[in-house]
């Protein structure tokens, strides 16, 4: 199973966002989401061990980079950019 992370600085809105907008472009791709698993998290609980690939903003680069897998993401609302990067790791994954 691919576990996704997504982190913002509280947890709650931009990261929840990010969780929604990453399930709906890997259902566009028909990845099978029995194989997927995203979750969002605030930065001061993330560990590299929640997940196996993370996308955060670019103002919390620098604060992720311990993660290991990390795609920074320049506009967390540009979905051109997200689906990009979503389609880059399940291609790189072989889930596509």
């Amino acid at each position: 199973m691919l576990k996704i992370g997504t982190a913002c600085g509280s947890g709650l809105g931009s990261s929840f966002m990010v969780q929604m907008n990453i399930e709906d472009i890997l259902k566009e791709l028909e990845v099978d989401m029995s194989k997927v698993e995203v979750e969002h998290y605030d930065m001061g609980s993330v560990t590299p061990e929640a997940a196996d690939a993370w996308f955060v903003g670019a103002d919390l680069a620098d604060a992720a980079s311990h993660l290991g897998d990390v795609r920074v993401l320049n506009s967390i609302i540009d979905m051109d950019e997200l689906r990009e990067k979503v389609t880059e790791l399940a291609k790189e994954k072989a889930l596509i």
